[in-house]
């Protein structure tokens, strides 16, 4: 039974997670707004991730790109980003947070509130000031409980001063919004990351209806912008995606993986099924003399084979309802620590999945249970009540 109850269990747990993460991914995503769009530096299938992703650098994108794609119409507003690791140090604390060199534009494109102090402005951002607003996270760590507004601390040996704080957000998209700090674009460029390009570039569009249209203005814009005449896509040097897309893109990966897994599972209850249907070989050989006794007292072959079957499906099925209890309580197990580490994460078992892998359980039980049966069945009354 222990094939039986591992391979219940893993079906039910990778269902389970596969449901729940998901679930987790796409209300990280929605989150953000179905009305955003990002522009990647680098060229991607329609289907697959730009080469940025893999970790490949690509210099392509500007802040003047940014620029250009903040006055087409229906883009509320747009911002550019430059992201990187450093220290952050405030007298004898330190603390490693992430870079998140943007634009004044950056609130209204992404939401979130200031709790302390202000967010910087496009002035400070075009004269590249040393002004810097801190993630929740961040001033605790270095400040604690103390105002850390109009305070002066050190990124890469440059001093710069704390104009405000952010409220908490927590983990949106996995991207955690309080363990960063948010320092001017071209400031973070110039004197912390030494580039002259961008990570990516995020714009809003005033409706969800144009979003399509806002995504064919932008392809337009930078093929321009960059010289690239071909218009089939083919030749551009960026990819320009919408949250919906998106949608799409993880809904597909993930059902995918999900599906693959849940095939590795099923081995196991291949698995499973032999072993049960070597134990009722076993079973036929230890009970020969009490078969052949049931055939001198008038059962048919049907009624061996019934037998035989109901004993296997019984050991399939006690197997399967065992699987499904231990694959709810590590499923359960799971759902407490991801949500003990700050993700929203949902616990999914579904009636469909339990009974699902019960009837698996016994096809199982029918399937490997048979040939033993139909063995036990056509042995005859006086050698089987012979046998020693």
């Amino acid at each position: 039974m222990l094939g039986i109850i591992i391979g219940v269990g893993a079906v039910i747990l990778i269902i389970s997670l596969g449901a729940g993460a998901q679930s987790l991914i796409l209300d990280q995503i929605k989150s953000t707004g179905s009305n955003l769009i990002g522009v990647l530096p680098g060229k991607s299938e329609s289907d697959g991730p730009p080469a940025s992703v893999m970790g490949i650098v690509i210099t392509t994108l500007v802040a003047e790109d940014m620029e250009a794609i903040r006055k087409l119409p229906h883009v509320a507003a747009a911002a550019g980003y430059s992201r990187s690791l450093a220290t952050i140090t405030w007298r004898d604390n330190s603390y490693e947070s992430n870079v998140n060199g943007t634009s004044a534009d950056y609130l209204e494109t992404e939401g979130g509130e200031v709790a302390q102090g202000r967010f910087f402005t496009a002035e400070e951002d075009k004269n590249m000031a040393r002004v810097v607003v801190l993630g929740s996270t961040v001033k605790q760590e270095l400040f604690g409980d103390s105002d850390a507004v109009g305070r002066q601390v050190k990124i890469k040996k440059q001093i710069f001063e704390v104009v405000g704080v952010m409220a908490k957000r927590g983990k949106v998209m996995f991207v955690d919004y309080d363990d960063q700090i948010n320092v001017p674009l071209r400031t973070t460029q110039k004197l912390i990351n030494g580039v002259s390009y961008l990570s990516f570039i995020r714009a809003k569009v005033d409706n969800e209806n144009n979003v399509d249209e806002v995504l064919a203005d932008v392809e337009y814009l930078l093929r321009d912008r960059h010289g690239i005449s071909d218009a089939t896509g083919a030749d551009d040097d960026f990819s320009v995606r919408s949250m919906a897309q998106a949608l799409d893109m993880i809904t597909t990966v993930t059902d995918a993986l999900r599906y693959f897994l849940i095939a590795m599972a099923a081995i196991s209850l291949i698995v499973g099924g032999i072993g049960i249907m070597n134990i009722m070989l076993i079973s036929v050989n230890e009970r020969t003399r009490e078969i052949g006794l049931r055939k001198a007292l008038g059962a048919n072959n049907n009624n061996i084979i019934s037998q035989f079957l109901l004993e296997a499906v019984a050991l399939t099925l006690i197997g399967g309802i065992i699987g499904v209890i231990f694959g709810v309580f590590l499923a359960w197990l799971i759902y407490l620590v991801v949500n003990s580490l700050g993700y929203n994460y949902s616990l999914v078992v579904t009636f469909s999945s339990i009974l699902l892998a019960l009837s698996v359980s016994t096809l199982i039980g029918l399937i490997f249970g048979l040939y033993p049966a139909r063995k036990a069945s056509r042995l005859e009354p006086v050698e089987a009540l012979s046998y020693e």
